[in-house]
């Protein structure tokens, strides 16, 4: 895993020695089980890291946590919520969209690949970093928390002024650490079908997030998805 795939240079400058402890040596050596015994994994293992390879350190101004890989065929490319050009808006991207659109006026994209976000400085990082074909969950409690839980942990006492987006108990229980008084929290109920009713729609949180960066000096996320990315094609 870590040998194949190079994590971004200002990540590794803080993550390196998280390679070498006992959990991720168990880690690497759970999906190299997974691997010879034929189960297919998601993202690729060149994608795994792929939100640290857009969104370096010193440029994270928002977090969003997700929870786990897309597990479905050509979902999964390594950024929380986000899926490859063509491929079908899940439930909780197109919800996303919906409130991007209530919030913001921005019509809804018609295509869901995230990258123009994480290239402006949003680090759309998941807690768990892979995923079994066709398991949802698979690969949790396998070492991933770990390593993720250091992530927020290093953004938030590396950086200042970034915006965190807890969208679901989960990711507010992951973020329960965060300093308030140094970072914008928001919370909301996950965008899943199951809860995005519930005060998802209607959270503000693309605008807030623009409001407390603007507070800070920084320069609004660009929300607005362009038809194909850049570099997707």
């Amino acid at each position: 895993m870590a040998s194949r795939v190079q994590l971004e240079a200002s990540w590794l400058r803080h993550l390196a020695p998280e390679f070498e402890k006992p959990y991720m040596r168990g880690l690497r050596a759970f999906l190299q089980a997974e691997k010879a015994a034929g189960v297919q994994v998601f993202p690729p293992g060149a994608e795994i890291f792929n939100a640290f390879a857009h969104t370096p350190l010193e440029r994270t101004r928002v977090v969003i946590l997700g929870q786990d890989p897309y597990h479905g065929p050509g979902q999964a490319h390594g950024l929380c919520f986000s899926v490859r050009p063509g491929v079908a808006l899940p439930p909780s991207l197109q919800n996303i969209f919906k409130e991007l659109e209530r919030d913001l006026g921005i019509p809804r994209p018609q295509q869901g690949c995230l990258i123009p976000w994480a290239d402006q400085g949003v680090l759309l990082l998941n807690s768990v970093l892979t995923v079994a074909a066709g398991r949802a969950a698979s690969h949790q409690g396998k070492g991933w928390e770990t390593f993720t839980d250091c992530v927020v942990d290093l953004v938030n006492r590396h950086c200042r002024g970034v915006v965190f987006m807890l969208w679901g108990s989960y990711a507010q229980r992951k973020g329960a650490a965060i300093d308030r008084d140094r970072h914008c929290v928001l919370t909301a109920p996950h965008p899943s079908p199951l809860s995005a009713h519930r005060g998802f729609i209607g959270c503000g949180h693309f605008s807030a997030a623009n409001t407390w960066l603007a507070r800070q000096g920084q320069p609004p996320i660009d929300w607005e998805l362009p038809p194909q990315p850049k570099g997707t094609a």
